[in-house]
């Protein structure tokens, strides 16, 4: 279990930099709505495509079910935001942009107790640049139908988020 955790929280702090660096750039007070839907969407897409190539090449028990947890609640927050997003008449992506494929490939070639921890810093890195974006939407969006999306996905992100760090602190001290 411990290794689980450890791995979980090694893999994110490898993609930490990435994630952190596109979600930062999304929380500036120039966002519009129209960019924080496609970074919502390319967020979701990234993280339950990341969830689901976890189950395949963690080590730990651990990472493997937070990485099931990524997966069924970036799917459902996919929905979520189309719906909103619909609202306020704003096409979402439907697919992965290069730069968040080009992301993910570097995870995709670890496996074991590398992808682990690569893995989990990762998904803590990238759900710190989530939440600060999602906050700025749900304090300056324009459109009310897309305030109200991101501020009723926070918790979740916050969660998701918490636990990473949790994965984290248990490989740490392994």
């Amino acid at each position: 279990m411990k290794s689980i955790i450890v791995g979980s929280f090694s893999l994110a702090l490898c993609f930490l930099p990435a994630f952190g660096q596109e979600h930062g750039k999304m929380a500036k007070s120039e966002m519009t709505d129209e960019a924080f839907v496609h970074f919502a969407a390319q967020t979701d897409m990234t993280e339950a495509h990341v969830g689901q190539l976890a189950q395949d090449q963690a080590s730990s028990q651990a990472v493997k079910d937070y990485a099931t947890m990524l997966t069924t609640d970036h799917t459902k927050d996919y929905t979520a935001l189309t719906t909103a997003a619909g609202k306020a008449g704003i096409d979402v992506p439907k697919g992965l942009d290069k730069k968040h494929d080009e992301m993910i490939a570097p995870l995709a070639k670890l496996k074991g107790a590398a992808f682990d921890k690569r893995f989990t810093h990762e998904m803590v890195a990238g759900h710190t640049a989530a939440i600060a974006a999602y906050t700025h939407e749900s304090q300056n969006g324009q459109n009310p139908a897309l305030k109200a999306y991101a501020t009723d996905a926070l918790p979740v992100l916050e969660k998701h988020e918490n636990d990473a760090k949790q994965l984290q602190t248990a490989k740490t001290t392994m």
